[in-house]
């Protein structure tokens, strides 16, 4: 006798993919099992209050996006908090403004307008056909702006030379000649109040949920009990890591309570000289100010990932590239099984990013139902 499956999805992991996935299979009347060997919800997005300050456990998360339909998605599930993300660079013993903008360029190079900081930048660039990291930064900004803002720090982030990075890592982190120091320029920015594990709570609410269960270890048994999975944790785990692992660099986070009203400058400071082990200290009561007399910061350390630990950023370079594609070949011959997000998809996403695929991928499986 064929035991029917309890559940239409089994959805591996509790974070914001899994999460929206859900929500909108739920909504569409599916019934969904989430699992998650964490012992909580919202991934690395999870926050969690200390001392009366929300703390971002796994480092810093800002909601940013151009896109209204994704902000109005979020803002059903939590009220955002206007918050427009800024990051100060420390370099031996002096403090600059970053990304590179016009109060940078008058701290480096004294240039004033907005006319002089465009002429300065105009000669510094030696454009380049190269893809690494560090020959398209010179090419973009010169040698002086390269070692004070990247070489150090990007050393100690991916545990590699700059000149064997690809140069998609840095792009995306924009080079300005005004006075706009703002870290993002999406038009849609805030952080959730109370902080995103209750934004992900609210959208898990009425949808079963374990956590403390590691699928890959209950694999066969979890399986029995739905008709399809996602499945949001790393590919090459799924498949026992048969071809190989792919790289990470894994975080460890050193966090401390400080007895005064307010540490630094910003929420975010970058170190970037190579001798300082950790790349940022980050203030979490400056993205929810309660007025308090004492406030919380988390040193970040970067790791060398190995398994068994915690992957946070995918290095895509060329090698690993190869080595996805091969997992992605073996994942399409699983036909009721469903790869996404961060780790599905061994690609490094913004959340909203995260939650644009999930209702990409959700929506079109609903439409596909329904046919």
């Amino acid at each position: 006798m064929t035991v029917q499956p309890t559940y239409d999805f089994l959805i591996v992991g509790a974070g914001l993919y899994g999460a929206v996935f859900a929500r909108e299979m739920t909504n569409a009347g599916k019934r969904c099992l989430v699992v998650d060997k964490r012992s909580h919800i919202a991934g690395n997005a999870y926050s969690k209050n200390q001392d009366g300050i929300e703390v971002h456990v796994y480092g810093p998360h800002i909601f940013h996006t151009n896109d209204k339909a994704i902000w109005d998605y979020v803002n059903q599930f939590a009220e955002f908090i206007p918050y427009h993300h800024r990051v100060n660079v420390t370099y031996k013993g002096e403090s600059y403004s970053f990304p590179i903008n016009l109060k940078t360029l008058q701290q480096v190079f004294g240039v004033n307008t907005e006319e002089e900081a465009k002429v300065l930048l105009e000669k510094l660039r030696t454009p380049t056909n190269e893809k690494d990291l560090e020959s398209w930064v010179i090419g973009q900004v010169g040698q002086e702006l390269y070692e004070i803002f990247v070489k150090g720090y990007t050393q100690k982030q991916w545990g590699r030379d700059p000149k064997n990075l690809p140069n998609s890592i840095i792009k995306r982190i924009p080079i300005r000649t005004n006075h706009n120091e703002n870290y993002f320029d999406d038009r849609y920015q805030g952080i959730p109040r109370g902080g995103y594990t209750k934004l992900v709570a609210n959208m898990l609410h009425g949808i079963d949920v374990q956590l403390e269960t590691d699928y890959l270890e209950k694999k066969n048994d979890l399986s029995k009990l739905a008709s399809q999975i996602l499945f949001t944790g790393p590919i090459d785990a799924y498949f026992d890591y048969q071809l190989g692992a792919l790289e990470y660099r894994g975080l460890r986070f050193e966090t401390s309570k400080i007895e005064k009203p307010k540490f630094q400058a910003t929420a975010a400071v970058n170190y970037t000289e190579l001798e300082v082990p950790y790349t940022r200290i980050v203030e979490h009561q400056q993205f929810e100010p309660k007025g308090l007399n004492h406030t919380i910061i988390t040193k970040e350390y970067p790791l060398e990932w190995t398994k068994g630990k915690e992957p946070y950023y995918p290095i895509n370079d060329d090698k690993n590239k190869i080595l996805y594609n091969a997992y992605r070949k073996l994942a399409e011959k699983e036909t009721n099984v469903i790869f996404g997000g961060r780790l599905g998809e061994y690609k490094y996403y913004d959340m909203h990013q995260v939650i644009a695929a999930s209702l990409k991928t959700s929506r079109e499986i609903i439409k596909e139902s329904s046919k």
